[in-house]
């Protein structure tokens, strides 16, 4: 048996054809004019039977360089954590990896349990009111934020620090064009937003400031100031988030956030060369009724038995395309239940020392490369797990060289900030070793 599953036979075909009244297959394409459609061989290899097909997949997953073989120091914006072995043990069993949406809530009430914890975890960690079940990254719901806030009234700019991921900001400028939105990029002063020109961007037509916290360089913003320059306008006030760096910082909600978006991929997730990812979105209660997305709710049932429900349902598959609040039409729910299955194992004070672990090792790290004779640390600012050096020579070089050594390093900023030339954003984890740290170091002082 060459197959895992039981494939369809000619036998099946045939009956299938005789079924539905046609004796061939060109026959189910005879609506398409005979002069359009392709009559060549498609240029593609033969087809393999699961044993050649399953050793060549494993040769060319062998190509790939990953952190079980590599120690790897990139980060922005995917990053290497420790992950419970319990989470694939839950996300594996057939009830949680075949689940689609949710719609009829007797059928589904232990997906839908999993989605109203992780909705929970969200608001406590971000100190907000309401979180919604998962979005598919942090990026687009950064995008999804915006749209909500511009469709609250008549101003059309959003105001964005370029400490903000470059990804996300890409992201935004691309949606604004079907949006009608304005986009306002502020500057970055000493790796964080310069506030004198954000005081300056804001007006009354701002609908929204965005920034980053940690930001994009894993410098700690001023919400503090930021959110009384937002709201002496009138504004909308939205941070981006690592959930994980909430374990330890003061959460946005503390701030006055009104809108707290991110990145789930911290908690249980793997980088898996950079996705699917599974973003989160959490906002203050008067914008409750504005949140795109699923929302799972608590209720009873006749015998005052606790469930579950989607509630406010206000996509454009529920009410008048026009009226909806969002055109995303799925979750990453699969991922969201992998994002509560660790936070639960890790547990409160899991999360506050895998939080700390990062912190410590990474200003370790920012000690031990600042002896390295052709490493330079550029920003001096609190950080989380991220920070910048400048090399002496060029990053992309550099990367070359560490990687036929076994060391994954850190992002070239170069490609998205034209100033940081020779700028490398390393990040470290709670699983790098101190060992693998001063291996780094070492090494790239040598290539240095």
């Amino acid at each position: 048996m060459k197959f895992r599953y039981l494939p369809m036979t000619d036998v099946d075909q045939q009956e299938m054809m005789k079924e539905i009244g046609i004796n061939s297959i060109d026959e189910l394409f005879s609506d398409i004019p005979d002069k359009v459609r392709f009559k060549g061989e498609f240029q593609v290899s033969k087809a393999l039977n699961e044993t050649e097909l399953t050793r060549y997949l494993m040769g060319l997953a062998a190509k790939n360089a990953h952190s079980l073989e590599y120690s790897s120091f990139l980060g922005a914006g995917t990053y290497e954590h420790y992950i419970p072995s319990v989470v694939n043990h839950v996300i594996s069993r057939s009830e949680f990896y075949t689940a689609y949406t949710p719609y009829q809530p007797e059928i589904s009430q232990g997906e839908l349990q999993a989605m109203f914890e992780f909705q929970t975890m969200i608001c406590e960690l971000t100190g907000m009111d309401v979180a919604n079940s998962s979005m598919y990254d942090g990026l687009t719901s950064l995008v999804e934020a915006a749209a909500m806030a511009s469709g609250l009234g008549k101003q059309k700019k959003i105001v964005i620090s370029k400490s903000v991921h470059p990804e996300a900001r890409s992201i935004l400028h691309t949606s604004s064009k079907g949006l009608g939105i304005e986009i306002v990029e502020v500057e970055v002063e000493n790796g964080v937003t310069n506030l004198t020109q954000l005081e300056a961007a804001i007006d009354g037509e701002t609908a929204a400031v965005i920034v980053q916290y940690p930001n994009f360089f894993g410098n700690l913003e001023d919400l503090a100031r930021i959110e009384q320059l937002t709201h002496a306008q009138k504004g909308i006030f939205i941070v981006k988030s690592n959930p994980l760096a909430l374990g330890a910082l003061q959460p946005p909600g503390a701030y006055g956030a009104d809108v707290v978006v991110g990145d789930a991929q911290p908690f249980g997730i793997p980088t898996a060369f950079g996705g699917p990812h599974c973003g989160y979105f959490a906002v203050n209660q008067k914008l409750m009724r504005k949140i795109p997305g699923r929302l799972v709710g608590q209720t009873v049932d006749d015998n005052g038995k606790r469930g579950f429900v989607l509630t406010l349902q206000a996509r454009e598959q529920h009410i008048r395309r026009e009226k909806a609040t969002s055109n995303i039409c799925s979750n990453q729910a699969l991922n969201a239940i992998a994002a509560s299955v660790a936070m639960t194992a890790l547990g409160k004070n899991g999360v506050q020392e895998a939080a700390m672990l990062n912190i410590q090792k990474a200003h370790y790290a920012k000690e031990r490369l600042s002896q390295v004779k052709g490493v330079e640390v550029v920003f001096n600012q609190p950080f989380f797990n991220e920070f910048v050096i400048k090399l002496s020579k060029p990053v992309k070089e550099v990367n070359q060289a560490l990687l036929s050594q076994g060391i994954i390093g850190g992002f070239d900023l170069s490609q998205d900030y034209s100033e940081l030339e020779n700028h490398m954003l390393v990040a470290v984890t709670e699983v790098k070793t101190k060992e693998e740290i001063d291996r780094f170091a070492q090494v790239l002082e040598g290539i240095l």
